[in-house]
């Protein structure tokens, strides 16, 4: 048996009933395989056991009270994965489907995702399976300060800074971070995606979508030599990465013609209409089926899903495994050129394998969407200084980033794996620089 194998095996018996943390594991170490073989410095430092191993898991109770005035109990996590490269760094989701096994699959992806952003932040994710949907502001605001009254305790802006992410927004970034403020009396960037007004950077609403678009853009001028011009782009989701992906995809001279949510898809086959979106989702809170009622050339869908409509640039932005090997199939028989995960993990094992064969440009999301990460890096960078840059610089910023990041993903590719499997070349180049890392700080 080899030291990868052993250490899979390991991990399996350790982390039983895990499925999407093993999920995530079995694709690293899988694809990390030539690196790891080539060196015996890997296996006799454990590197593989020591970072598949968070360094804390922390879980805690929740309360809150319910405009009822009955008491409800959630619970909530926070994985401290790795902190070779710099303090944890990762999001908070509120989802109801959120668990260890998703918190720890989340945590371990964040830690090669940042190394590639060559910015000095390390590997982390919290959340709790809190459902903010239909709750009204005063049980959000509540539930967000007894949230972060327990988890105030393990954090810090040089320990451990958690941002927004799935149902965390700026507003419940803003309830946190006012909290955290109250208990610790201190103003510190603990937090990123803040409002404007109390340290928050310009363009990190739009950081991920951007990114997305901007590392597809690279990979589509690097292979083929177009870019978004004239294609038509199918997008899942229709939360903050989906929004400003679209929008930055349509600026480059796309068509975005589908968008969603958990209740069904719509299709506008003229171009969906960001600002109707946009006041559907960011102003109203509202389901993408109310964007049917108000555009006339559009179709809504609460069943099937939107990689069944032809396209040459699929973006799935909504959750983790909604493109399965179905999917992958009838989006290959379509024509599809290019896939970009703006989501973390939105394709199946099996999906990437397809896509692979049939030799669709595939760029996963470690690297696709690390433009948030980076971005909320650049975040913590001016709060330390007591700065603000102007939304042309953080964008130009982020463009440079996901640039380099396209650059060693490729180059790593190239190196150890084969030409254009960036899947390989993302995991091994954020490998690298994490391992290499621990290697030189001892055990």
């Amino acid at each position: 048996m080899s030291y990868i194998q052993e250490v899979r095996a390991a991990v399996a018996a350790r982390n039983e009933g895990q499925p999407e943390f093993m999920q995530a594991v079995d694709e690293v170490l899988t694809t990390i395989k030539p690196v790891v073989e080539s060196d015996a410095v890997y296996k006799n430092n454990a590197i593989l056991e020591r970072i598949t191993e968070p360094d804390r898991q922390i879980m805690f109770r929740v309360p809150w009270t319910d405009d009822n005035g009955n008491m409800r109990v959630n619970r909530g996590y926070r994985v401290q994965f790795n902190n070779a490269i710099g303090p944890y760094k990762g999001g908070l989701r509120l989802h109801p489907s959120v668990n260890l096994s998703i918190i720890k699959f989340l945590g371990f992806e964040q830690i090669f995702k940042n190394s590639l952003t060559g910015l000095p932040i390390g590997g982390g994710k919290g959340g709790s399976d809190f459902d903010p949907k239909g709750k009204s502001e005063r049980e959000i605001r509540e539930f967000c300060q007894s949230f972060m009254t327990e988890l105030s305790r393990h954090i810090g802006a040089d320990t451990d800074v958690p941002a927004g992410d799935i149902g965390v927004g700026g507003r419940e970034i803003g309830y946190m971070f006012g909290q955290y403020k109250r208990i610790k009396n201190l103003y510190e960037g603990v937090l990123t995606g803040k409002g404007l007004p109390y340290g928050g950077s310009l363009a990190r609403t739009e950081a991920t979508g951007y990114g997305l678009v901007y590392i597809v853009q690279n990979m589509l001028e690097a292979i083929l030599s177009n870019g978004f011009k004239g294609k038509t782009v199918a997008i899942s989701g229709s939360g903050n990465v989906a929004i400003y992906a679209a929008q930055k995809a349509t600026e480059l001279g796309g068509k975005i013609v589908t968008m969603s949510d958990s209740n069904g898809w719509v299709y506008d086959g003229n171009g969906i209409n960001l600002d109707v979106v946009k006041d559907i989702k960011e102003v109203k809170r509202g389901r993408i089926k109310e964007y049917a009622e108000r555009v006339k050339t559009a179709e809504y869908h609460d069943s099937g899903k939107v990689w069944q409509v032809k396209c040459d640039i699929a973006l799935p932005c909504a959750t983790q495994n909604e493109l399965d090997i179905n999917d992958a199939k009838t989006l290959i028989k379509n024509g599809v050129v290019a896939v970009g995960e703006g989501a973390n993990m939105p394709s199946t094992t099996e999906a990437i394998n397809a896509f692979q064969a049939a030799h669709v440009l595939f760029m996963p999301a470690k690297a696709a969407n690390a433009g948030g990460v980076a971005v909320s890096a650049l975040e913590m960078s001016q709060n330390s200084q007591r700065l603000s840059w102007t939304f042309e610089e953080v964008d130009n910023k982020l463009k440079g980033i996901m640039l380099d990041i396209f650059n060693k993903t490729a180059s790593a590719a190239k190196l150890y794996a084969t030409p254009a499997d960036y899947v390989a070349g993302a995991n091994i180049a954020g490998f690298l620089k994490v391992a290499n890392a621990m290697i030189a700080q001892g055990v």
